[in-house]
């Protein structure tokens, strides 16, 4: 147990965003499609217990094994994935609104400073520090585009001026960081095999930013419709590579199929309550299918692997 603690990965959290991305799927199913209460119910109390579980985890590297820590936290790659903890704070901002807006205020303040944080850390660590273009990857997404998903926790909440504050952030930093990381797939040396599924990962961004510029504006307009297409554009993709992802050896990484997915589909749901277009609303139920057979796939390959004493080994 000792060794498992000390080789506990950030990435794990990465769990925590793919069953929070599902649970607000199927709590936003319950009150567009009438799917029942129970599922999503369930999947609160189930993610909640899982987010328990890993921070302790975590926690307890952090106290016994702080230079393991340390070391994660100035690793080219892995300390994009610190962002995934506030991300997780975020997300069950969104979660528990409906159940305590108390909580919600609080996960949301929390989440929002220490991304912010973190933001401001990750990219003072980039100029400080020469970067080799082969360490880009869509990971690199999450401590930038995660500022986007402040003004969907937030909306109703605080101001709108600091929620654009966070979108404009997260916007302006999303087309940077992909140019860089199409340059770097493109011209350079493939992603390494265990990274392919974070392609998923450009799903996320423009999802997420149709969903924040609804939320702030509410209403659907050229802009919003941009960002939708583009990431139904980017799904497509995903899709149409589909090779590139079949035979690939379980590694955590996996988990960055779940909620790129859950996001697109949220903000497919979305687009219909707006529309009533009943193309999308057929496009709910397909993404939605989608989502829930990778979901299974994924979580079956991660207890099975966790029985095997394949993950939290030394690398």
């Amino acid at each position: 147990m000792k060794q498992r603690i000390e080789n506990f990965p950030i990435m794990m959290f990465t769990i925590i965003m793919g069953f929070s991305g599902l649970t607000i799927v199927y709590q936003k199913a319950a009150h567009l499609f009438g799917f029942p209460h129970i599922i999503a119910q369930t999947l609160v109390v189930l993610t909640s217990l899982i987010f328990l579980i890993i921070f302790l985890m975590y926690l307890s590297k952090t106290v016994t094994n702080f230079k393991e820590v340390v070391a994660e936290y100035s690793h080219p790659v892995r300390i994009n994935f610190f962002a995934t903890f506030s991300i997780s704070l975020l997300l069950f901002a969104i979660i528990y609104r409906d159940i305590s807006l108390t909580a919600t205020t609080v996960l949301l303040y929390v989440g929002a400073v220490l991304h912010l944080f973190l933001t401001l850390r990750t990219i003072s660590y980039w100029i400080a520090q020469n970067q080799d273009i082969t360490h880009t990857n869509p990971a690199w997404f999450l401590p930038i585009v995660g500022n986007v998903l402040v003004p969907v926790a937030g909306a109703g909440i605080v101001s709108n001026y600091l929620l654009l504050f966070y979108f404009s952030i997260g916007m302006f930093f999303w087309i940077i960081l992909f140019a860089f990381i199409l340059n770097r797939i493109i011209f350079h040396h493939q992603l390494a095999e265990k990274f392919l599924p974070t392609l998923f990962i450009l799903i996320a961004p423009p999802a997420i930013g149709f969903i924040a510029y609804v939320k702030i504006y509410g209403s659907i307009d050229m802009m919003a419709m941009f960002l939708y297409n583009i990431a139904i554009f980017f799904t497509m993709l995903v899709i149409f590579m589909y090779r590139q992802f079949v035979g690939i050896k379980y590694a955590i990484s996996w988990w960055a199929y779940i909620f790129p997915l859950a996001a697109v589909t949220i903000a497919s749901m979305l687009l219909y309550s707006k529309t009533d277009f009943v193309f999308v609303y057929y496009l709910c139920y397909f993404l939605l299918s989608l989502l829930n057979i990778i979901f299974l796939i994924v979580s079956y390959n991660t207890i099975k692997n966790i029985g095997q004493n394949n993950i939290c080994v030394k690398e």
